[in-house]
């Protein structure tokens, strides 16, 4: 039931075991080193991705979506419309009302309403 742990270090391709203080060298021809070394691209290829991923998401995810009742959707036909946020934010009720209907154009014209007050 124990998973076994190494390291990699990318320069000398030096193996590293938990609690071990010298590392083990491998051949660099050896298909067992380039196993390992497929395995830490992989891994590394992953976690990038991912990353890239969710920062993508994060920039994508407008203030519009912080806003209660405001899905993807919305945010989108809304960013279609107006072309910015600062655009929506500047909208009156009536053309926020008419983009997406009254109850979500409510809460579109509240919440920049009340950002402008906090201003």
């Amino acid at each position: 039931g124990k998973i076994a742990i190494i390291g990699i270090a990318k320069r000398l391709e030096e193996l590293f075991y938990p609690g071990d203080q010298y590392p083990l060298y491998l051949d660099k021809k050896s298909e067992t080193l380039k196993v390992i070394q497929q395995l830490r691209n992989e891994a590394h290829r992953f976690g990038i991705t991912f990353h890239r991923n969710k920062r993508s998401n994060a920039a994508l995810g407008t203030e519009l979506e912080s806003i209660t009742g405001i899905g993807e959707k919305t945010a989108v036909e809304l960013l279609k419309q107006f072309r910015s946020i600062k655009r929506i934010a500047e909208a009156s009720k009536k053309e926020l009302v008419d983009v997406v209907g009254v109850s979500k154009g409510n809460l579109v014209f509240q919440y920049y309403q009340k950002k402008k007050e906090a201003e």
